[in-house]
């Protein structure tokens, strides 16, 4: 799931910096840096590498972004489309509090 979902959130990083992926590149303000934490924290969940940290930031990065752009229209995800961010939210807040499990890089750090 780590793997899946880091790789997923990197996507959305990679269409804001680079434009890909039916993506427009955003190179300013608050966008510029949603980019660079979606595409470098989404890459380090995938790893396993400083995974807490990273997912740690990235959820608060969702929240942070639910609340600024999806509950201005309404509070409840499913009437303003914020279902994803939520759930993005969430399952970082869970990979933080877990860590990277077994098959990480963060596994073999510690060795």
């Amino acid at each position: 799931m780590r793997l899946v979902v880091g790789f997923l959130y990197a996507c959305h990083g990679a269409q804001k910096l680079f434009g890909v992926l039916g993506g427009t590149p955003e190179h300013h303000g608050l966008m510029l840096a949603a980019g660079i934490i979606e595409f470098g924290g989404g890459i380090l969940i995938a790893l396993g590498l400083f995974t807490s940290l990273a997912a740690f930031i990235t959820s608060g990065e969702m929240a942070a972004g639910y609340f600024m752009v999806h509950a201005k229209a309404s509070f409840w995800p499913i009437v303003n489309k914020g279902e994803l961010a939520v759930a993005y939210c969430f399952v970082f807040l869970f990979i933080a509090a877990h860590g990277a499990g077994a098959y990480s890089l963060d596994k073999l750090r510690r060795k």
